[in-house]
């Protein structure tokens, strides 16, 4: 009889019970350090439809399932999967006892660096940034190098921008309506509070939203899903920042069914990675949840996260050679102290309160409000009747005077006459001035006083010719919306879900800082008489600091939508069908009466509406428990973006003309293969957009200059692009190995091949022009020849290899080696239309314009591939109860100089122009670019108790 009970109880410590009767798998999940029970953790079988979440106590168990070898996986957020082997008998009820999770400290201690690399590309005022920050939440190895290791050098995923995925919080999207990308930085430095993600690739199905092509990511910030603890960090970098601070607190949910999360933060630099990028955020995070019932909760979230940085400029080579890939134009010293004109300040509060209905066992209904309020503003140089501040405008370069020619002789071109003198002086004079001259504008501002005896004793305020502004967005958003799912049966789940979005935008020039001056005129000095006035309802208005001036106008948005989606599950096959309904409304009103366009500025425009379907299904076919393949497929239209709609919205109602709905195609196929020491992922994928419209804003640097160059005839300008066609070809491959139980590799690569797919109209809309009559001065520069142009911006090929060691005792090191490639100028579409081969003088071709030379011209430029070396490493401890962490990043360790992105300036849109720029050997108007990072590091100590 002993002999029998001993043999039971090593058979229970072993977690190999079996009872009679039932199939089935049981056990309980702990966390590894701590041997605390872990709620929440998702246990799956693999390939089959059993999936549920460990109870309050760690627990779960399967019963009723088939027998046979199967993989078990067991995920949760901030922990290393894990994937074991089993065997289940029929009639045999497994213990697998005690399953240990590791968390994964390098994951979760490299979300800190997903902030990194989020400037902005464009200076086009977008409140958007890039996608990196989609991927936090996957532990796919390409998905964890895309954002990690290659985000720095501005790779997207499958080549697609942030407004191709919904991104939500609660179930609440947070994809803006100006321009269809969500604002990062409306939660950004709250890394721990946003850190209970789930992310669906592509058109995968989720259960909150139809999606985008690119994919679904749901922040979930219920107050009692939070790990229970306290949480401290303190970090270091030389990145956009320097220093950071963040604490969170999570109570866990009380006895009297009372839970609360409460983190905040600061990150702060006076002097970035790039000279004057000055960099202050500040955040907070309150997360409050009641259960009301075992049926019914209430839960409220806010954030609140203001946050101001100094942009850096993008520099001709001409520039990086006099200065330094990290030269930025847009600072000057004031007094001592460095002084960004051009600095982005958001604060923009999020309040939510959401319902949770937990109707049965198999039913649930979640609803949500959400109330969003607050200002955007992007500060610039305004000036009238004076020269450019900027200290690399081109009449200030060297490259102005050896790139001269002579006025055209006839038909011909002029001769070349370099001036190589004042080419000389011009350079001494940009290297002993390189940045903005403060103390020059303030002066410009005043009027000397003098003395009876002619000496200067001090100045006097008056009219200013230089000031500082903001384009300012004040923006209130209210959305409601609701989330339903029921498993109708065995075999088929229910998603169904709605919302309703109101928008109330207010957009403005707001005047910040007179620099020494009196007053400033609310005129427009390119033009005269009732043109120059900004609003003729209040003329000639001298305006001060805290006015609106220069345009005003309001833009209102109603968004309903709606989707349905059904899932299959078998135990060979799952698949599922999903569809959606949208209404979009749109309307601006301008509360300025332009002197320009007197006619259609003031009041409101008429109403834009728009209707839009999607369809999308796909198949997973389970080969076996280790194996399978799936496909998935998508049509859809979508609204063009209230950006897109109104092409100059500064000054009038106009719509732009031709617009429609975009129409979208995507294709891809996976197979996936998995074991416990190994798992590749190897998909292709294919998409299409069109039918886009692409509004630009831009500074357009003369393009309709007089040629006097005194007064600001760098006009912000719009271009527009209709009929718009874009397709994404390509593959991505990732490959785990776990060599030893303390030794992975992997292995990540992306191909693609992103393309223009039509030759769009271009137009730009020209202000000078205007009048009652011609209402909408647009200069149409017909069909710009971009088909089969590469997509600018992201290197189109990335490969990386990567190698960690993770001691038994806490401690871990990893290296990864990276290349990228294939990474494209942002082409200019006024070069490359008919027009660029006609004398504007005569309406002839230019003689010398032959088809070889305009191909050596207009040839995209690709960057130089780059290769990108990283290393990590850590160490954790375990001290009285309390777990202290330190991680340790360097990333471009070898400091590699490399673009990141860059634009074609749009000043030279003729043969004779370019061909006479380029042929100079200094071009005056040659490319601008953006430079990624060079050696960069990250220090993280964390403590948790």
């Amino acid at each position: 009889m002993k002999k029998v009970l001993l043999t039971v109880f090593v058979v229970f410590q072993l977690g190999f019970t079996f009872a009679q009767n039932k199939t089935g798998i049981l056990g309980i999940v702990l966390d590894a350090k701590t041997q605390l029970p872990l709620a929440f953790v998702t246990v799956s079988i693999q390939n089959t439809n059993a999936m549920q979440l460990t109870a309050a106590d760690g627990k779960f168990s399967f019963e009723e399932n088939s027998g046979g070898d199967q993989l078990l996986l067991f995920r949760s957020q901030g922990y290393k999967d894990a994937l074991i082997p089993v065997t289940i008998e029929a009639g045999k009820l497994l213990d697998l006892g005690t399953i240990m999770l590791e968390e994964d400290e390098i994951s979760d201690q490299q979300r800190s660096l997903i902030r990194l690399f989020e400037n902005d590309l464009t200076d086009d005022n977008s409140g958007s940034e890039s996608t990196s920050g989609l991927l936090q939440s996957s532990k796919d190895a390409f998905q964890q190098a895309a954002a990690f290791n290659w985000g720095q050098a501005r790779f997207r995923i499958r080549g697609l921008d942030s407004e191709n995925a919904t991104t939500m919080i609660n179930g609440v999207s947070m994809n803006k309506v100006y321009d269809g990308r969500p604002q990062w930085s409306n939660w950004g430095g709250l890394n721990d509070a946003t850190r209970n993600q789930e992310f669906t690739i592509g058109t995968a199905p989720s259960d909150y939203a139809f999606g985008g092509i690119l994919g679904t990511q749901e922040i979930n910030t219920r107050a009692s899903i939070y790990r229970t603890g306290t949480r401290i960090t303190i970090s270091g970098t030389n990145t956009n920042y320097r220093g950071r601070v963040m604490g969170t607190f999570a109570s866990g949910m009380s006895s009297s069914g009372w839970a609360f999360v409460v983190s905040a933060g600061k990150r702060y630099a006076q002097e970035g990675h790039f000279e004057g990028t000055t960099y202050d955020a500040n955040s907070l995070f309150l997360s409050v949840e009641k259960r009301l019932t075992d049926s019914h909760s209430l839960n409220f979230t806010g954030f609140y996260t203001p946050n101001s940085r100094g942009k850096n400029s993008p520099n001709t080579a001409e520039v990086t050679e006099l200065t330094s890939k990290n030269y930025n134009s847009y600072w000057g010293y004031q007094n001592g102290k460095q002084r960004n004109a051009r600095e982005k300040n958001i604060e923009e509060p999020i309040l939510m309160l959401n319902h949770y209905f937990k109707i049965n066992d198999h039913s649930n209904l979640n609803s949500s409000v959400m109330y969003q309020f607050g200002k955007i503003g992007n500060s610039n140089l305004d000036y009238q009747n004076a020269n450019s501040p900027d200290p690399t405008y081109f009449r200030k370069l060297p490259s102005y005077y050896t790139s001269l020619y002579g006025s055209d002789e006839g038909e011909y071109s002029g001769a070349f006459t370099p001036d190589f003198e004042n080419a000389e002086k011009s350079r001494i004079q940009f290297l002993a001035n390189p940045q903005i001259d403060w103390d020059a504008m303030y002066k410009a501002n005043q009027i000397p006083i003098s003395d009876s005896n002619g000496n200067i004793t001090g100045y006097e305020a008056a009219k200013s010719y230089y000031v500082l502004y903001e384009d300012r967005t004040d923006d209130e958003t209210m959305v409601a919306s609701s989330n339903f799912n029921t498993q109708l049966n065995e075999n088929l789940i229910l998603n169904v879900g709605g919302s309703f979005k109101d928008l109330k935008s207010h957009n403005y020039q707001k005047l910040l800082d007179l620099l020494g001056g009196a007053y400033f005129e609310d005129i427009d000095g390119f033009y005269g008489g009732d043109q120059a006035q900004s609003d003729l309802n209040n003329p000639n208005r001298q305006v001060v600091v805290g006015d609106a001036y220069g345009y005003n106008y309001k833009y209102s948005a109603t968004i309903f939508e709606a989707f349905s989606q059904f899932r299959f599950a078998y135990d060979r096959i799952d698949f599922y069908l999903a569809q959606s309904f949208s209404a979009t409304n749109y309307q601006r009103e301008g509360l300025y009466k332009n002197g320009i366009y007197e006619t259609i500025s003031f009041g409101k425009s008429q109403k834009v509406g728009f209707e839009n379907f999607g369809f999308k299904g796909g198949v997973l076919y389970k080969i076996s428990g280790k194996q399978s393949v799936n496909f998935n497929g998508a049509h859809l239209t979508k609204a063009p973006t209230i950006r897109n709609t109104f092409p100059n919205s500064r000054l009038n109602n106009s719509i732009t003309d031709g617009l429609q709905s975009e129409t979208i195609n995507s294709l891809d196929a996976t197979y996936v293969f998995r074991l416990p020491k190994l798992k590749a992922r190897l998909t292709a994928y294919y998409s299409t957009i069109k039918n886009a419209t692409k509004t630009s804003f831009f500074y357009a640097e003369g393009i309709f200059d007089n040629g006097a160059g005194y007064t600001n005839t760098n006009a912000f300008v719009s271009q527009t692009l209709t009929h718009f066609d874009r397709k994404n070809i390509g593959g991505e491959f990732s490959f785990e190995y776990q060599l030893t139980s303390t030794i992975k590799t992997s292995v990540s690569a992306g191909y693609g091949e992103f393309t223009y797919d039509s030759n769009p109209n271009v137009s730009i809309n020209n202000d000078a022009l205007a009048s009652v009559e011609n209402t909408k001065p647009a200069f149409d520069f017909g069909k710009p020849i971009l088909k089969n142009y590469k997509q600018a911006g992201n290197p189109q090929q990335a490969y990386g290899f990567g190698i960690d060691y993770r001691d038994p005792k806490y401690w871990w090191i990893g290296t990864n080696i990276n290349y990228l490639a294939d990474n494209y100028i942002d082409v200019s579409p006024i070069a490359r239309t008919n027009g660029f081969y006609i004398n504007p003088a005569s309406g002839f071709p230019f003689p010398e314009a032959t088809e070889e030379r305009a191909r050596e011209l207009l040839k995209q430029e690709r960057f130089d591939p780059v290769v990108l070396l990283n290393v990590i490493g850590g160490k954790s401890w375990r001290i009285n109860g309390k777990n202290l962490g330190l991680f340790v990043s360097i990333n471009n360790l070898v400091d590699t100089t490399y673009k990141t992105g860059g634009y074609e300036q749009a000043r030279n849109a003729n043969f004779r122009q370019l061909n006479q720029d380029v042929s100079s050997g200094t071009p005056s108007f040659g490319n601008k670019y953006y430079y990624g990072y060079g050696r960069t590091y990250f220090v993280n100590l964390n403590f948790n108790f």
